[in-house]
């Protein structure tokens, strides 16, 4: 963070008044940050003034008289708040501490209990700082006690060696080092070894990687292991060699093991698995993963999807799909110059300049300046958050109602206007990355750029798929799941009713309104039918009465009397989400039908709102891990009927539970089928898997 700092001169220039009348001056301002409203109608300005005036509170308030009838009537209405704030922001100087002794201040904290509790919360990197700063302060992360694996190595010093030498290997256990980000950088040397009894290696280095007699040798070899392999696959590619021989992937592997880990290094990963740490280099296999993945009944699993999504992943991100840089240059300057206007705007209503993006700025004029009733409060003062500016959004829709707008086309700016622009490559293509390990339910996550994100409820960011279109000579097929989590949630249930709906292909939103509220199919108004889909589509994640009150906007006991119709209506679906987490909580994980664990040590923790997560982890865990392997193996078998079917037609993009399919205009009336007839037979389930199909010179044309 960037800090200011003041001497007395710098406090009065800010403020208006020096530090003896700083304690005055907020008490009439208010302090959000300590939830001291101020008086209305007194912010920074009318604060300095009325202290510069008459010296203080004392002064103000004998001088009431002389103030507008408006102030007036604020300063004597709310007097006793200002005593009070002035006395509550002193402060306390005179609290009797004791001398101590700070070198006796040390923290010792239980390690693995730490480590759960940071992986729970996502803090990927502060474990490791943390423990950087006890070591500072002589405490320390206990050390493994597994045996230092020293591999002897030698370098080899020709493309020649490298290819005899892998030939005569039955597997080729391998690591890549690379100069920056993996699969985006120089690989700088590669690792494979050549003889585990003694843990030897041999380094290809830099000079020869790329020999392209070394990249065939790997790409033709039929058991080759390592770690986070994509990323080499991607630049194999990239030399038209295409590795077909990957047999495990132990970063995969570990996260199907424990999808909950956060750190998936190699040596993270032997610190598990095996009894050795490593020094130098690795062997990335590792047969404590194999034996597990077998033990745990998630070895097909992982043969059948998760391996052989490795090199779909890896093909799409080489090749990329194609943008009209024109169309996103127009659109960049478009959002620019409506950042500009409404940032004008804004600034012309407060009646200064200041900074839109600043938090603490905004609170100052929202809350002290402008009086506003507060919203709910974060560490740092009251909320300026989208949801609670929309509950004040009619107290002064002229400030909020463009600053709304503001936020998201400054998003939309920052993000895909400029953003996008900047990864457009040489080829005139985005090459995004497509991430395994990432997301706990098994669903797939991309990232450089996050082409997951681009934006489609509002007109703005629709816009933003008009950039994205197919190579010249092509068409793109877009196709997309219909409503798969809740075919999901009908199958796992055993709900007769919506299984009834989806297998006759009447209108499921319409269908269930009538069950949830006791109507005629034909009387369920537009308002019922939305409040029917957000219960169907809420469960899938979890979503209790609060969430689905916030969701709808109406009080929580409102959305509980909604929830509970639901399931007096759907009464198996209820059976079922409790029926899940008792087995979680029985097991410690959730499984899909396809094998899937996810493990949710949550629901033993000691405390309950950590538990209440875990329980909602539990109902969505098998929905949404359903519906991920569902796609995956349609992903799977789409390119391999891509290739073995000798089309030139390639995989371009996946989004969610949508594919996007770069098609040659000869091989329309083919690949279309054979898209669709893979993804309907992806599972077989108690309700049909229907599939929306579109056509377009654009994405933004295909979705309509």
């Amino acid at each position: 963070s960037d800090y200011a700092f003041y001497d007395e001169a710098g406090i009065f220039e800010r403020t208006g008044v020096t530090p003896a009348q700083y304690v005055d001056y907020a008490a009439m301002r208010g302090d959000p940050s300590d939830n001291l409203p101020g008086i209305p109608g007194v912010g920074e300005k009318t604060a300095a003034k009325l202290i510069n005036t008459y010296g203080g509170l004392d002064g103000i308030f004998a001088n009431v008289d002389e103030q507008t009838p408006k102030l007036r009537q604020n300063l004597v209405d709310n007097e006793a708040r200002a005593r009070s704030n002035a006395e509550l922001m002193v402060l306390r100087r005179d609290a009797p501490i004791d001398t101590i002794d700070l070198a006796a201040l040390t923290v010792d904290p239980d390690e693995a209990e730490t480590r759960r509790l940071f992986d729970f919360l996502e803090f990927k990197s502060l474990h490791d700082r943390l423990y950087e700063a006890l070591g500072a302060a002589g405490t320390v992360a206990p050390t493994s006690t597994g045996e230092v694996l020293h591999a002897e190595i030698t370098e080899a010093a020709s493309a020649l060696q490298v290819v005899q030498t892998l030939a005569a290997l039955d597997q080729v256990d391998l690591a890549v080092a690379w100069a920056g980000t993996a699969g985006r950088s120089a690989i700088t040397g590669i690792a494979v070894v050549v003889d585990v009894t003694s843990a030897g290696v041999m380094w290809i280095p830099e000079t020869i990687t790329l020999d392209p007699a070394v990249l065939g040798a790997i790409a033709g070899h039929p058991n080759v292991r390592g770690h986070h392999v994509k990323a080499l696959m991607r630049v194999m590619l990239d030399h038209q060699a295409n590795m077909a021989g990957l047999q495990l992937d132990t970063a995969i592997a570990a996260y199907l093991i424990d999808p909950a880990e956060t750190r998936y290094s190699v040596e993270a990963l032997s610190s598990k698995y095996t009894d050795f740490q490593l020094a130098e280099a690795d062997s990335a296999a590792s047969k404590g993963q194999l034996d597990l993945l077998e033990k745990q009944g998630m070895a097909q699993l992982y043969a059948t999807i998760e391996n052989p999504l490795v090199r779909v992943l890896a093909t799409m991100e080489h090749v990329g799909i194609a943008v009209d840089v024109a169309e996103l240059r127009q659109l960049n300057e478009r959002l620019t110059a409506d950042v500009e206007r409404l940032g004008k705007q804004l600034q012309d209503v407060v009646g200064r300049p200041f900074n839109l993006n600043s938090p603490i700025q905004l609170r100052d004029i929202l809350y002290t300046e402008r009086g506003l009733m507060p919203g709910k409060k974060t560490k740092t003062g009251f909320s300026t958050d989208a949801a609670t500016l929309e509950k004040l959004r009619d107290q002064w829709p002229e400030f909020i109602d463009p600053l709304l707008q503001y936020r998201e086309v400054e998003k939309l700016r920052s993000t895909y206007g400029t953003g996008l622009l900047a990864e457009v490559a040489a080829d005139g293509r985005i090459h995004a990355t497509f991430n395994q390990t990432v997301a706990r339910t098994g669903r797939l996550s991309s990232d450089q750029p996050n082409l997951h994100n681009i934006p489609v409820r509002s007109d703005e960011g629709r816009l933003f798929r008009k950039a994205f279109i197919p190579g010249p000579g092509n068409i793109l097929l877009v196709a997309d799941y219909n409503q798969i989590e809740l075919r999901c949630i009908a199958h796992l249930a055993g709900e007769p009713y919506p299984v009834e709906a989806f297998t006759s292909g009447v209108d499921i939103h319409n269908a269930t309104a009538a069950r949830v509220f006791g109507v005629e199919p034909a009387a369920v108004t537009l308002d019922q039918r939305s409040k029917a889909k957000m219960v169907s589509y809420g469960l899938a994640y979890g979503m209790e009465s609060y969430g689905l009150g916030q969701r709808l906007g109406i009080p929580t006991d409102e959305a509980a009397v909604i929830l509970d119709a639901y399931f007096v209506a759907f009464p198996n679906v209820k059976a079922y989400m409790e029926r899940t987490v008792v087995e979680a909580r029985m097991r410690g994980y959730t499984e899909t039908l396809f094998g899937r664990r996810r493990p949710i040590p949550e629901l033993s923790n000691s405390n309950f709102r950590i538990r209440q997560a875990g329980e909602r982890q539990a109902m969505n865990a098998g929905i949404q891990g359903l519906a991920a392997d569902i796609f995956k193996v349609a992903l799977v078998r789409i390119d391999d009927a891509l290739v073995n079917g000798g089309f030139a037609s390639r995989l371009v993009l996946q989004v969610h539970d949508e594919v996007l399919v770069e098609v040659p205009a000869g091989e329309r009336d083919a690949v279309g089928p054979v898209v669709v007839d893979i993804m309907r037979d992806a599972a077989h389930l108690d309700v049909p898997l229907e599939v929306n199909v579109s056509w377009g010179t654009t994405w933004a044309a295909a979705k309509g």
